[in-house]
């Protein structure tokens, strides 16, 4: 079992993730994506910076060096301010299920950022994985309408879920896909729970200016009176800033970027079950075929 410590963390990660994707919508809906990603980033450094004290006997990360610091809070800048930002709006927009299926799309979009930037290899079988995952997200988030007298009677195709929602997720899966390149070059041996503490610091920090910036103040405390919305924000609090993007960086470290990568890019098979019974969505089988799909490519992407 211990020489399989990555691959378990990330497992548990996607598992993880599944669960704070279905808290974080249910909040959302009920008090705003802006609110809940500040109070959940809050509510998550709470918690881990209690286990870290027992854990390494620091409150804060105060023997991290300069470099960390500099890479991990811009881990956290694109992670959770752009990426998280874009990906809570989407939950709003067309749901935790196909937000989470665009999000697939952080994996080989990591791996197409280290091609670009760090002049890493990228076989013909990656382009083929990429592939295969951008036509198992169509499957889902596109379908084709009869045509009419206007245009000929030739069928169009047509989004399934409103455009911005889909934009809003591919901007989710790129903020990720960033964030996870700038937290593996910062961390380089150092602990993954600290290294999280320094990337929540900074995604607080970023969403407090935004707040001031656009005068959100008001309706973040007023939030903070809702007791079932924040619930939810603590259990999604609990299971993502906290356990889910600390296994993230565990799986990362003692694991192949790679295969951690495809295995956390589990969560849109995990979460079709839960989304049936706790929000009674109708998932038809190529909604299924698509979510497999997807997972698929990102699995070919990494041989």
């Amino acid at each position: 079992m211990t020489h399989h410590v990555g691959e378990l963390a990330a497992l548990l990660t996607a598992v993880f993730w599944t669960v704070t994707a279905l808290a974080f919508t249910a909040a959302s809906r009920k008090i705003g994506s802006m609110v809940v990603n500040l109070l959940r980033l809050i509510v998550g450094f709470c918690f881990l910076t209690i286990f870290v004290y027992f854990y390494r006997g620091h409150l804060l990360p105060v023997d991290a060096t300069p470099r960390a610091w500099i890479y991990l809070s811009l881990s956290g800048l694109v992670g959770f301010v752009f990426g998280d930002l874009c990906l809570f709006q989407a939950f709003v927009v067309i749901g935790a299920r196909v937000s989470m299926l665009i999000m697939a799309l952080a994996p080989p979009l990591t791996a197409l950022i280290g091609w670009i930037i760090l002049g890493e290899t990228l076989q013909p079988v990656s382009w083929m994985g990429m592939a295969l995952t951008l036509s198992g997200i169509a499957l889902v988030v596109l379908k084709k309408h009869p045509g009419d007298e206007t245009n000929g009677g030739s069928s169009r195709v047509k989004f399934n879920y409103p455009a911005w929602g889909i934009l809003l997720g591919l901007g989710g899966a790129l903020g990720q896909a960033g964030g996870l390149v700038l937290s593996k070059y910062g961390m380089k041996g150092y602990d993954a729970f600290a290294a999280t503490q320094i990337r929540i610091i900074a995604g607080i920090a970023g969403f407090s200016a935004l707040f001031f910036v656009m005068r959100l103040w008001k309706e973040a405390f007023r939030g903070m009176t809702y007791l079932k919305p924040m619930l939810q924000l603590t259990l999604g609090a609990f299971f993502g800033p906290f356990l889910g993007v600390s296994f993230s960086l565990l799986a990362i470290k003692y694991a192949d970027t790679g295969v951690a990568a495809t295995i956390m890019a589990l969560v849109p098979v995990l979460i079709i079950a839960p989304s049936m019974i706790i929000y009674k969505e109708k998932v038809t089988l190529k909604e299924i075929m698509g979510a497999v799909l997807a997972v698929s490519g990102v699995a070919l992407f990494f041989l």
